[in-house]
Protein backbone atom coordinates (compact mmCIF):
# COMPACT_ATOMS: atom_id res chain seq x y z
CA UNK A 1 0.00 0.00 0.00
CA UNK A 2 0.97 3.59 -0.21
CA UNK A 3 1.45 5.38 3.06
CA UNK A 4 -1.99 6.89 2.70
CA UNK A 5 -3.71 3.51 2.77
CA UNK A 6 -4.40 1.27 5.67
CA UNK A 7 -2.30 -1.74 4.68
CA UNK A 8 0.96 -2.59 3.04
CA UNK A 9 1.01 -4.71 -0.08
CA UNK A 10 4.41 -6.36 -0.54
CA UNK A 11 6.62 -4.54 -3.03
CA UNK A 12 6.53 -7.47 -5.45
CA UNK A 13 2.76 -7.08 -5.63
CA UNK A 14 2.62 -3.36 -6.39
CA UNK A 15 2.97 -3.87 -10.13
CA UNK A 16 -0.21 -5.91 -10.33
CA UNK A 17 -2.77 -4.36 -7.93
CA UNK A 18 -1.78 -0.94 -9.20
CA UNK A 19 -3.23 -1.94 -12.57
CA UNK A 20 -6.80 -1.44 -11.56
CA UNK A 21 -6.09 1.60 -9.41
CA UNK A 22 -4.43 3.30 -12.36
CA UNK A 23 -6.84 2.35 -15.10
CA UNK A 24 -10.18 1.76 -13.40
CA UNK A 25 -11.53 5.17 -14.37
CA UNK A 26 -10.93 4.58 -18.06
CA UNK A 27 -11.92 0.92 -18.05
CA UNK A 28 -15.17 1.65 -16.30
CA UNK A 29 -16.39 3.24 -19.50
CA UNK A 30 -15.73 0.16 -21.62
CA UNK A 31 -18.59 -2.07 -22.67
CA UNK A 32 -18.85 -4.60 -19.84
CA UNK A 33 -19.77 -8.26 -19.86
CA UNK A 34 -23.17 -9.59 -18.86
CA UNK A 35 -24.94 -8.68 -15.66
CA UNK A 36 -26.61 -10.75 -12.98
CA UNK A 37 -29.20 -8.90 -10.91
CA UNK A 38 -29.41 -9.84 -7.25
CA UNK A 39 -32.10 -7.67 -5.66
CA UNK A 40 -32.90 -8.22 -2.04
CA UNK A 41 -36.50 -9.06 -1.12
CA UNK A 42 -36.60 -8.30 2.59
CA UNK A 43 -33.64 -6.02 3.20
CA UNK A 44 -32.26 -8.54 5.69
CA UNK A 45 -30.34 -11.06 3.63
CA UNK A 46 -28.95 -11.42 0.14
CA UNK A 47 -29.86 -15.10 0.36
CA UNK A 48 -33.46 -14.05 -0.32
CA UNK A 49 -32.50 -12.58 -3.68
CA UNK A 50 -33.87 -14.33 -6.77
CA UNK A 51 -31.32 -16.73 -8.17
CA UNK A 52 -29.44 -15.27 -11.12
CA UNK A 53 -26.50 -16.36 -13.21
CA UNK A 54 -23.56 -14.21 -14.26
CA UNK A 55 -23.00 -13.88 -17.99
CA UNK A 56 -19.23 -14.20 -18.19
CA UNK A 57 -17.33 -12.40 -20.91
CA UNK A 58 -13.82 -11.22 -21.77
CA UNK A 59 -12.01 -9.16 -19.16
CA UNK A 60 -10.85 -5.60 -19.95
CA UNK A 61 -7.22 -5.30 -20.93
CA UNK A 62 -4.79 -3.33 -18.83
CA UNK A 63 -3.05 -0.20 -20.00
CA UNK A 64 0.71 -0.44 -20.67
CA UNK A 65 3.08 -0.98 -18.97
CA UNK A 66 0.89 -3.20 -16.81
CA UNK A 67 0.36 -6.82 -17.87
CA UNK A 68 -2.97 -7.96 -19.25
CA UNK A 69 -5.03 -10.30 -17.07
CA UNK A 70 -4.72 -14.04 -17.49
CA UNK A 71 -6.48 -15.22 -20.67
CA UNK A 72 -8.26 -17.79 -18.49
CA UNK A 73 -9.99 -15.10 -16.44
CA UNK A 74 -13.57 -14.14 -17.23
CA UNK A 75 -15.49 -11.10 -16.05
CA UNK A 76 -19.06 -10.06 -15.35
CA UNK A 77 -21.19 -7.84 -13.13
CA UNK A 78 -23.74 -8.32 -10.36
CA UNK A 79 -26.33 -5.64 -9.64
CA UNK A 80 -27.06 -4.85 -5.98
CA UNK A 81 -28.97 -2.15 -4.10
CA UNK A 82 -27.00 0.91 -3.08
CA UNK A 83 -28.83 0.73 0.26
CA UNK A 84 -29.63 -2.85 1.27
CA UNK A 85 -32.46 -1.62 3.51
CA UNK A 86 -34.14 -0.22 0.37
CA UNK A 87 -34.00 -3.03 -2.21
CA UNK A 88 -36.27 -1.17 -4.63
CA UNK A 89 -34.04 1.92 -4.57
CA UNK A 90 -30.99 2.86 -6.66
CA UNK A 91 -28.60 0.08 -7.67
CA UNK A 92 -24.98 -0.32 -8.71
CA UNK A 93 -23.06 -2.90 -10.70
CA UNK A 94 -20.28 -4.81 -8.95
CA UNK A 95 -17.38 -5.86 -11.15
CA UNK A 96 -16.60 -9.56 -10.61
CA UNK A 97 -13.78 -11.68 -12.06
CA UNK A 98 -13.46 -15.47 -12.14
CA UNK A 99 -10.47 -17.73 -12.71
CA UNK A 100 -11.94 -21.24 -13.18
CA UNK A 101 -10.56 -24.32 -11.41
CA UNK A 102 -8.03 -26.06 -13.64
CA UNK A 103 -9.16 -29.54 -12.55
CA UNK A 104 -12.98 -29.65 -12.65
CA UNK A 105 -13.03 -33.24 -11.37
CA UNK A 106 -11.33 -32.15 -8.13
CA UNK A 107 -13.07 -28.80 -7.86
CA UNK A 108 -13.98 -27.87 -4.27
CA UNK A 109 -15.97 -24.75 -5.03
CA UNK A 110 -15.30 -21.01 -5.15
CA UNK A 111 -12.77 -19.02 -3.16
CA UNK A 112 -13.91 -15.44 -2.78
CA UNK A 113 -11.22 -12.98 -1.68
CA UNK A 114 -10.62 -9.39 -0.70
CA UNK A 115 -7.20 -7.68 -0.52
CA UNK A 116 -8.16 -5.02 1.99
CA UNK A 117 -7.16 -1.39 1.91
CA UNK A 118 -9.88 -0.40 2.24
CA UNK A 119 -9.77 0.94 -1.27
CA UNK A 120 -7.98 -1.84 -3.13
CA UNK A 121 -9.86 -3.33 -6.11
CA UNK A 122 -10.20 -7.04 -5.41
CA UNK A 123 -10.75 -8.34 -8.94
CA UNK A 124 -6.95 -8.66 -9.29
CA UNK A 125 -7.14 -11.78 -7.12
CA UNK A 126 -8.83 -13.59 -10.00
CA UNK A 127 -7.48 -11.61 -12.96
CA UNK A 128 -3.91 -12.47 -11.96
CA UNK A 129 -4.51 -15.71 -10.07
CA UNK A 130 -1.78 -17.52 -12.05
CA UNK A 131 0.82 -14.75 -11.83
CA UNK A 132 4.12 -16.47 -10.90
CA UNK A 133 5.02 -13.76 -8.37
CA UNK A 134 1.72 -12.72 -6.81
CA UNK A 135 -0.71 -15.47 -7.71
CA UNK A 136 -1.98 -18.59 -5.98
CA UNK A 137 -0.27 -21.97 -5.88
CA UNK A 138 -1.04 -24.54 -8.56
CA UNK A 139 -2.88 -26.78 -6.10
CA UNK A 140 -5.20 -23.93 -5.13
CA UNK A 141 -5.86 -23.01 -8.77
CA UNK A 142 -6.64 -26.62 -9.59
CA UNK A 143 -9.37 -27.00 -6.98
CA UNK A 144 -10.95 -23.57 -6.61
CA UNK A 145 -12.65 -21.11 -8.87
CA UNK A 146 -10.90 -17.92 -7.79
CA UNK A 147 -13.44 -15.11 -7.46
CA UNK A 148 -12.35 -11.50 -7.06
CA UNK A 149 -14.52 -8.41 -7.02
CA UNK A 150 -14.11 -4.67 -6.77
CA UNK A 151 -16.03 -3.65 -3.63
CA UNK A 152 -18.69 -0.99 -3.99
CA UNK A 153 -17.23 2.44 -4.62
CA UNK A 154 -13.85 1.04 -5.68
CA UNK A 155 -12.25 0.34 -9.06
CA UNK A 156 -14.85 -0.65 -11.65
CA UNK A 157 -17.66 -0.85 -9.07
CA UNK A 158 -18.75 2.80 -9.34
CA UNK A 159 -15.64 4.42 -7.94
CA UNK A 160 -16.32 7.17 -5.42
CA UNK A 161 -15.30 10.76 -5.97
CA UNK A 162 -14.48 13.42 -3.36
CA UNK A 163 -12.92 16.90 -3.38
CA UNK A 164 -9.25 16.07 -2.88
CA UNK A 165 -8.34 19.73 -2.41
CA UNK A 166 -10.21 19.68 0.90
CA UNK A 167 -8.33 16.57 1.99
CA UNK A 168 -5.02 18.27 1.22
CA UNK A 169 -5.90 21.21 3.47
CA UNK A 170 -6.56 19.14 6.62
CA UNK A 171 -3.86 19.78 9.28
CA UNK A 172 -1.62 16.72 9.53
CA UNK A 173 -1.07 16.72 13.31
CA UNK A 174 -3.19 19.31 15.18
CA UNK A 175 -1.22 21.11 17.89
CA UNK A 176 -3.88 23.39 19.30
CA UNK A 177 -7.60 23.40 19.97
CA UNK A 178 -8.07 25.65 16.94
CA UNK A 179 -6.23 23.22 14.67
CA UNK A 180 -8.18 20.28 16.06
CA UNK A 181 -11.42 22.06 15.27
CA UNK A 182 -10.06 22.81 11.79
CA UNK A 183 -9.49 19.07 11.32
CA UNK A 184 -13.08 18.37 12.30
CA UNK A 185 -14.48 21.14 10.11
CA UNK A 186 -12.51 20.15 7.01
CA UNK A 187 -13.23 16.44 7.47
CA UNK A 188 -16.91 17.32 7.62
CA UNK A 189 -16.63 19.36 4.42
CA UNK A 190 -14.75 16.50 2.78
CA UNK A 191 -17.47 14.02 3.73
CA UNK A 192 -20.14 16.29 2.27
CA UNK A 193 -18.12 16.66 -0.94
CA UNK A 194 -18.13 12.88 -1.22
CA UNK A 195 -21.92 12.88 -0.90
CA UNK A 196 -22.27 15.57 -3.55
CA UNK A 197 -19.84 14.07 -6.06
CA UNK A 198 -20.66 10.39 -5.51
CA UNK A 199 -24.33 10.44 -4.58
CA UNK A 200 -26.14 8.07 -2.16
CA UNK A 201 -23.44 5.40 -2.46
CA UNK A 202 -21.05 7.52 -0.36
CA UNK A 203 -23.03 6.68 2.78
CA UNK A 204 -23.09 2.93 2.09
CA UNK A 205 -19.49 1.75 1.81
CA UNK A 206 -19.48 0.05 5.21
CA UNK A 207 -18.45 -3.55 5.81
CA UNK A 208 -21.99 -4.80 6.38
CA UNK A 209 -23.08 -3.53 2.96
CA UNK A 210 -20.07 -5.17 1.29
CA UNK A 211 -20.75 -8.45 3.12
CA UNK A 212 -24.30 -8.41 1.74
CA UNK A 213 -22.82 -7.76 -1.71
CA UNK A 214 -20.61 -10.82 -1.21
CA UNK A 215 -23.64 -12.96 -0.57
CA UNK A 216 -25.33 -11.55 -3.65
CA UNK A 217 -22.26 -12.67 -5.61
CA UNK A 218 -22.51 -16.12 -4.02
CA UNK A 219 -26.15 -16.37 -5.06
CA UNK A 220 -25.39 -15.18 -8.58
CA UNK A 221 -22.67 -17.83 -8.86
CA UNK A 222 -25.21 -20.49 -7.94
CA UNK A 223 -23.14 -21.67 -4.97
CA UNK A 224 -24.64 -22.96 -1.73
CA UNK A 225 -21.50 -22.05 0.20
CA UNK A 226 -18.30 -20.12 -0.39
CA UNK A 227 -14.80 -20.20 1.00
CA UNK A 228 -13.33 -16.79 1.74
CA UNK A 229 -9.85 -15.41 2.28
CA UNK A 230 -9.47 -11.85 3.44
CA UNK A 231 -6.32 -9.81 3.94
CA UNK A 232 -6.03 -6.84 6.30
CA UNK A 233 -9.32 -4.87 6.04
CA UNK A 234 -10.62 -7.86 4.05
CA UNK A 235 -10.61 -9.77 7.34
CA UNK A 236 -13.21 -7.34 8.68
CA UNK A 237 -15.38 -8.14 5.66
CA UNK A 238 -14.94 -11.85 6.39
CA UNK A 239 -16.05 -11.31 9.99
CA UNK A 240 -19.09 -9.34 8.85
CA UNK A 241 -20.00 -12.07 6.37
CA UNK A 242 -19.68 -14.69 9.11
CA UNK A 243 -21.91 -12.59 11.35
CA UNK A 244 -24.61 -12.20 8.69
CA UNK A 245 -24.39 -15.46 6.73
CA UNK A 246 -22.76 -18.17 8.85
CA UNK A 247 -24.66 -20.93 7.08
CA UNK A 248 -23.18 -19.91 3.72
CA UNK A 249 -19.52 -20.34 4.71
CA UNK A 250 -17.49 -23.45 3.98
CA UNK A 251 -14.18 -21.98 5.21
CA UNK A 252 -12.93 -18.61 6.44
CA UNK A 253 -9.24 -17.65 6.38
CA UNK A 254 -8.31 -14.23 7.78
CA UNK A 255 -4.77 -12.98 7.11
CA UNK A 256 -3.43 -9.96 9.05
CA UNK A 257 -6.61 -9.43 10.99
CA UNK A 258 -8.40 -6.26 11.95
CA UNK A 259 -9.85 -5.88 15.43
CA UNK A 260 -13.57 -6.73 15.04
CA UNK A 261 -14.60 -5.51 18.50
CA UNK A 262 -14.93 -1.82 17.62
CA UNK A 263 -12.07 -0.51 19.77
CA UNK A 264 -11.97 3.06 21.00
CA UNK A 265 -9.61 5.50 19.35
CA UNK A 266 -7.24 5.16 22.31
CA UNK A 267 -7.12 1.36 22.29
CA UNK A 268 -6.67 1.29 18.53
CA UNK A 269 -3.84 3.81 18.71
CA UNK A 270 -2.27 2.10 21.73
CA UNK A 271 -2.22 -1.34 20.10
CA UNK A 272 -0.49 0.04 17.01
CA UNK A 273 1.94 2.19 18.98
CA UNK A 274 2.98 -0.54 21.43
CA UNK A 275 3.57 -2.84 18.46
CA UNK A 276 5.76 -0.17 16.86
CA UNK A 277 7.67 0.18 20.15
CA UNK A 278 8.25 -3.57 20.31
CA UNK A 279 9.36 -3.56 16.69
CA UNK A 280 11.93 -0.83 17.41
CA UNK A 281 13.32 -2.98 20.23
CA UNK A 282 13.46 -5.95 17.87
CA UNK A 283 15.28 -3.75 15.37
CA UNK A 284 17.73 -2.69 18.11
CA UNK A 285 18.47 -6.33 18.93
CA UNK A 286 19.03 -7.08 15.24
CA UNK A 287 21.33 -4.09 14.91
CA UNK A 288 23.46 -5.15 17.88
CA UNK A 289 24.08 -8.53 16.24
CA UNK A 290 24.67 -7.40 12.64
CA UNK A 291 27.73 -5.48 11.49
CA UNK A 292 25.82 -4.47 8.37
CA UNK A 293 23.73 -2.19 10.60
CA UNK A 294 24.94 1.39 10.34
CA UNK A 295 24.26 1.81 14.07
CA UNK A 296 26.03 -1.38 15.11
CA UNK A 297 27.85 -0.74 18.37
CA UNK A 298 25.48 2.04 19.40
CA UNK A 299 22.46 1.94 21.70
CA UNK A 300 19.64 2.27 19.16
CA UNK A 301 17.04 3.14 21.80
CA UNK A 302 19.29 5.87 23.19
CA UNK A 303 19.86 7.22 19.68
CA UNK A 304 16.10 7.34 19.05
CA UNK A 305 15.49 9.04 22.41
CA UNK A 306 18.12 11.65 21.55
CA UNK A 307 16.56 12.28 18.14
CA UNK A 308 13.18 12.99 19.73
CA UNK A 309 14.79 15.28 22.32
CA UNK A 310 16.46 17.26 19.56
CA UNK A 311 13.24 17.38 17.56
CA UNK A 312 11.34 18.69 20.58
CA UNK A 313 14.04 21.34 21.11
CA UNK A 314 13.91 22.40 17.47
CA UNK A 315 17.53 21.44 16.81
CA UNK A 316 17.09 18.30 14.70
CA UNK A 317 17.82 18.97 11.04
CA UNK A 318 17.28 17.05 7.85
CA UNK A 319 20.66 15.53 6.97
CA UNK A 320 22.53 16.33 3.78
CA UNK A 321 25.56 14.97 1.91
CA UNK A 322 27.90 17.38 3.64
CA UNK A 323 26.17 17.79 6.99
CA UNK A 324 22.87 19.00 8.46
CA UNK A 325 20.69 21.21 6.27
CA UNK A 326 18.66 24.17 7.53
CA UNK A 327 15.39 22.22 7.30
CA UNK A 328 14.01 21.33 10.73
CA UNK A 329 12.64 17.87 11.52
CA UNK A 330 9.89 17.90 14.13
CA UNK A 331 8.81 15.08 16.42
CA UNK A 332 5.78 14.19 14.30
CA UNK A 333 7.95 13.77 11.20
CA UNK A 334 10.24 11.52 13.18
CA UNK A 335 7.37 9.39 14.51
CA UNK A 336 5.90 9.10 11.03
CA UNK A 337 9.28 8.04 9.66
CA UNK A 338 9.72 5.35 12.32
CA UNK A 339 6.34 3.77 11.61
CA UNK A 340 7.07 3.48 7.92
CA UNK A 341 10.75 2.51 8.19
CA UNK A 342 10.25 -0.13 10.86
CA UNK A 343 7.15 -1.69 9.35
CA UNK A 344 7.82 -1.49 5.64
CA UNK A 345 11.41 -0.57 4.96
CA UNK A 346 14.49 -2.77 4.80
CA UNK A 347 16.23 -2.65 8.15
CA UNK A 348 19.68 -1.94 6.74
CA UNK A 349 18.23 1.10 4.98
CA UNK A 350 16.35 2.07 8.14
CA UNK A 351 19.61 1.97 10.10
CA UNK A 352 21.39 4.09 7.49
CA UNK A 353 18.66 6.73 7.68
CA UNK A 354 18.59 6.80 11.48
CA UNK A 355 22.38 7.14 11.45
CA UNK A 356 22.04 10.02 8.97
CA UNK A 357 19.61 11.78 11.28
CA UNK A 358 21.92 11.15 14.22
CA UNK A 359 25.09 12.46 12.54
CA UNK A 360 23.52 14.97 10.18
CA UNK A 361 25.27 13.44 7.18
CA UNK A 362 23.41 11.30 4.64
CA UNK A 363 19.86 11.08 3.33
CA UNK A 364 16.41 10.29 4.70
CA UNK A 365 13.51 9.26 2.49
CA UNK A 366 10.51 11.09 3.91
CA UNK A 367 7.27 9.38 2.94
CA UNK A 368 4.08 11.47 3.07
CA UNK A 369 1.50 10.00 5.44
CA UNK A 370 -2.23 10.48 5.69
CA UNK A 371 -5.55 8.83 4.95
CA UNK A 372 -7.52 9.04 1.72
CA UNK A 373 -11.26 9.79 1.43
CA UNK A 374 -12.16 6.26 0.32
CA UNK A 375 -10.72 4.91 3.56
CA UNK A 376 -12.59 7.51 5.58
CA UNK A 377 -15.86 6.60 3.87
CA UNK A 378 -15.33 3.00 4.96
CA UNK A 379 -13.47 3.05 8.28
CA UNK A 380 -15.36 5.95 9.85
CA UNK A 381 -18.58 3.97 9.31
CA UNK A 382 -17.21 0.65 10.57
CA UNK A 383 -15.35 1.99 13.62
CA UNK A 384 -16.11 4.64 16.22
CA UNK A 385 -12.94 6.69 16.65
CA UNK A 386 -14.64 9.93 17.63
CA UNK A 387 -12.85 12.07 20.25
CA UNK A 388 -14.88 14.77 22.07
CA UNK A 389 -12.36 17.63 21.98
CA UNK A 390 -8.74 18.67 21.81
CA UNK A 391 -8.18 18.22 25.55
CA UNK A 392 -9.24 14.58 25.27
CA UNK A 393 -7.03 14.18 22.19
CA UNK A 394 -4.01 15.62 24.02
CA UNK A 395 -4.59 13.40 27.05
CA UNK A 396 -4.89 10.33 24.82
CA UNK A 397 -1.65 11.20 23.01
CA UNK A 398 0.21 11.54 26.33
CA UNK A 399 -1.02 8.15 27.57
CA UNK A 400 -0.10 6.48 24.28
CA UNK A 401 3.37 8.07 24.32
CA UNK A 402 3.88 6.75 27.84
CA UNK A 403 3.04 3.24 26.63
CA UNK A 404 5.37 3.61 23.62
CA UNK A 405 8.06 6.07 24.80
CA UNK A 406 10.66 5.47 22.08
CA UNK A 407 8.30 5.87 19.09
CA UNK A 408 5.44 7.93 20.64
CA UNK A 409 2.76 6.66 18.30
CA UNK A 410 1.92 4.57 15.26
CA UNK A 411 1.50 6.95 12.34
CA UNK A 412 -0.97 4.84 10.37
CA UNK A 413 -3.22 4.38 13.39
CA UNK A 414 -3.16 8.10 14.22
CA UNK A 415 -3.92 9.00 10.60
CA UNK A 416 -7.01 6.80 10.76
CA UNK A 417 -8.17 8.21 14.08
CA UNK A 418 -7.74 11.82 12.97
CA UNK A 419 -9.45 11.08 9.65
CA UNK A 420 -12.67 10.26 11.47
CA UNK A 421 -12.87 13.44 13.56
CA UNK A 422 -15.81 15.51 12.34
CA UNK A 423 -16.86 12.92 9.74
CA UNK A 424 -20.53 13.58 9.10
CA UNK A 425 -21.54 9.98 8.35
CA UNK A 426 -21.67 8.41 11.82
CA UNK A 427 -20.49 4.89 12.69
CA UNK A 428 -22.95 2.19 11.69
CA UNK A 429 -24.24 -0.15 14.43
CA UNK A 430 -22.74 -3.62 14.45
CA UNK A 431 -25.17 -6.18 12.96
CA UNK A 432 -26.49 -8.95 15.17
CA UNK A 433 -25.10 -12.47 14.84
CA UNK A 434 -27.42 -14.50 12.62
CA UNK A 435 -28.35 -18.06 13.51
CA UNK A 436 -26.34 -20.82 11.90
CA UNK A 437 -23.26 -22.90 12.54
CA UNK A 438 -19.92 -21.46 11.54
CA UNK A 439 -17.03 -23.59 10.28
CA UNK A 440 -13.75 -23.56 12.19
CA UNK A 441 -11.97 -20.31 11.30
CA UNK A 442 -8.25 -19.71 10.67
CA UNK A 443 -6.73 -16.36 11.69
CA UNK A 444 -3.11 -15.67 10.71
CA UNK A 445 -0.93 -12.75 11.80
CA UNK A 446 2.67 -11.67 12.14
CA UNK A 447 3.76 -11.03 15.71
CA UNK A 448 5.03 -7.58 14.73
CA UNK A 449 2.40 -6.23 12.36
CA UNK A 450 2.24 -2.44 12.52
CA UNK A 451 -0.91 -2.18 10.37
CA UNK A 452 -2.99 -4.90 12.02
CA UNK A 453 -1.36 -5.53 15.42
CA UNK A 454 -1.45 -8.96 17.03
CA UNK A 455 -3.87 -7.95 19.85
CA UNK A 456 -6.53 -7.23 17.23
CA UNK A 457 -5.92 -10.61 15.59
CA UNK A 458 -6.26 -12.27 18.98
CA UNK A 459 -9.61 -10.55 19.47
CA UNK A 460 -10.62 -11.63 15.97
CA UNK A 461 -9.89 -15.26 16.83
CA UNK A 462 -11.86 -14.97 20.07
CA UNK A 463 -14.85 -13.62 18.13
CA UNK A 464 -15.57 -17.10 16.72
CA UNK A 465 -16.77 -20.22 18.55
CA UNK A 466 -14.04 -22.30 16.88
CA UNK A 467 -10.92 -20.58 15.62
CA UNK A 468 -7.20 -21.23 15.33
CA UNK A 469 -4.69 -18.38 15.53
CA UNK A 470 -1.52 -18.98 13.53
CA UNK A 471 1.26 -16.51 14.29
CA UNK A 472 4.45 -15.91 12.37
CA UNK A 473 7.34 -14.52 14.40
CA UNK A 474 8.35 -11.74 12.05
CA UNK A 475 7.78 -8.10 11.18
CA UNK A 476 5.33 -7.79 8.34
CA UNK A 477 1.82 -7.41 7.05
CA UNK A 478 -0.15 -9.59 4.64
CA UNK A 479 1.74 -12.82 5.33
CA UNK A 480 -0.15 -14.91 2.76
CA UNK A 481 1.80 -14.10 -0.37
CA UNK A 482 4.68 -15.57 -2.30
CA UNK A 483 7.89 -13.87 -1.31
CA UNK A 484 6.40 -13.02 2.08
CA UNK A 485 6.05 -16.34 3.88
CA UNK A 486 5.91 -19.75 2.27
CA UNK A 487 5.07 -21.20 5.69
CA UNK A 488 2.00 -19.02 6.06
CA UNK A 489 0.88 -19.91 2.54
CA UNK A 490 1.17 -23.64 3.30
CA UNK A 491 -0.81 -23.32 6.54
CA UNK A 492 -3.59 -21.30 4.94
CA UNK A 493 -3.70 -23.38 1.75
CA UNK A 494 -3.88 -26.61 3.76
CA UNK A 495 -6.77 -25.21 5.78
CA UNK A 496 -8.71 -24.05 2.73
CA UNK A 497 -8.13 -27.27 0.79
CA UNK A 498 -8.89 -29.66 3.63
CA UNK A 499 -12.07 -28.15 5.02
CA UNK A 500 -15.21 -30.24 4.50
CA UNK A 501 -18.83 -29.23 4.55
Amino acid sequence: MSTSTHERIPASRWRVPAVLVAVSASLATLAGPGTATAHQQTGSTAANAPKQSISWGPCPKAEPPYPDPSPKARCGTVTVPVDWSKPAGPTLDLFVARYPAADPARRIGVLLSNPGGPGAPGSDEALYADDPVTGYTEKMRQQFDMIGFDPRGIGRSQRVSCDETIAEAVPHRPRSAAQFEQVRMLNGRLAESCRQLTGPLAAHLDGESVARDMDAIRAALGERKISFIGHSYGTFLGERYARLFPQNLRALALDSAMDPSRPSAERYLTDGSVTTEKTLKRFATWCAKNRSCALNGKDVLAVTKDLFARADAGTLRDPGPNGPTKKKVDADQLADFLTFALGKGGWEQTAEQLAALHTGRGEVFWIPTGINPTMQLVLCRDYDFRIPDYAAYQAMRKRVAKAAPHVRYNSQALDTVLGCQGWTMPPKPQPAQAAGELPPVLVANATHDLATPLPGAQRMARAFPKATLFTLDEVGHWIYRRGSSEQAMRVIDDYLLSRTG
